[in-house]
């Protein structure tokens, strides 16, 4: 059965916890499946997301790949229990490649080494205290003014209408958030591993490219809107290179979420820990249904 205006949504870098989708592995085969493939594909994994500690979870390398389990853990039991399928979905940077494992794009297992090494690849591609990464609350084109006037800063995450990300050389983007300070808008440090979504990441995304290009890709049940376009994609064989763009580009995530309305979205549900994506959407819809499916109740409508 086809539900033709659900949108399902998937979270990135953050939205960990120890435990997350524990519960519904536990309940659903659907999802316990999804963990014991996580666990061959990356050992040890599925115990750093199920008892930790705290700390190996926040590892970047190991972030990325737990987080794509625990979506898609949440995903699949949702769909086992409902028997729905979303007309699209996307997800944030991360969350993107748990968008494509539920399309169909890519299989779980090829999604889980690729976000590993994605992981590794940007944590070392640059040194610590040598990136930054700032949350600026006001005029997104006030932030592009700014940055387009430093090098060094670039806009990473346009979050919400009135929330944008800046990533770069830390002097560059202390510079850009005392500017725009002065104009009057709100400037928050991030306490990030590294600056991510700026052209500091150019190594990673070039030694994450062969990977991508060769990773065997599936038909699409449903298109996935694009991060660093916001475009509606459903050809797989376009996958790839925007995925490659997508580590040094815009995460472009207002307009994903215009564009989903505007292909129809009625009820967007994120699927995995935490409600990051649901509260974004409400800042930038206010009207739009939103649900949340990480847990045992959750997944059967409690």
């Amino acid at each position: 059965m086809i539900a033709p205006r659900i949108v399902a949504l998937f979270p990135g870098q953050g939205s960990h916890s120890v435990g997350m989708s524990a519960d519904l592995a536990a309940e659903f085969p659907a999802a316990r499946e999804v963990f014991e493939t996580a666990e061959r594909a990356l050992p040890g994994l599925r115990s750093i997301i199920e008892i930790g500690p705290q700390d190996a979870l926040t590892l970047t390398a190991n972030q990325q790949p737990a987080l794509v389990a625990a979506s898609l853990a949440a995903y699949r039991a949702w769909q086992a229990h409902t028997g729905l399928m979303p007309f699209a979905a996307a997800g944030h940077s991360l969350g993107e490649y748990s968008a494509h494992v539920a399309a169909g794009t890519l299989s779980l297992e090829d999604a889980l080494r690729l976000t590993r090494k994605r992981g590794e690849l940007m944590q070392e591609a640059v040194p610590v205290g040598v990136g930054a990464m700032a949350a600026i609350m006001g005029d997104p084109a006030a932030v592009e003014d700014v940055c387009a006037g430093i090098e060094g800063v670039e806009p990473a995450n346009y979050n919400a209408p009135t929330q944008t990300v800046i990533s770069g050389e830390k002097a560059a983007v202390e510079a850009a958030a005392a500017q725009l300070k002065a104009r009057g808008l709100k400037a928050i440090p991030l306490k990030v591993s590294a600056p991510f979504h700026c052209a500091l990441m150019r190594s990673a995304a070039d030694a994450l490219a062969p990977d991508l290009r060769a990773a065997r890709l599936g038909n699409m049940a449903f298109p996935v809107v694009a991060n660093v376009n916001a475009q509606s994609v459903s050809d797989s064989s376009q996958v790839p290179e925007l995925l490659i763009d997508q580590i040094t580009g815009s995460v472009r995530w207002v307009q994903s979420i215009q564009a989903l309305a505007e292909l129809g979205a009625e009820v967007f549900v994120e699927f995995g820990p935490g409600t990051v994506l649901t509260g974004l959407v409400k800042r930038i819809l206010p009207e739009a249904r939103v649900m949340n499916v990480g847990t045992v109740a959750q997944v059967r409508g409690v």
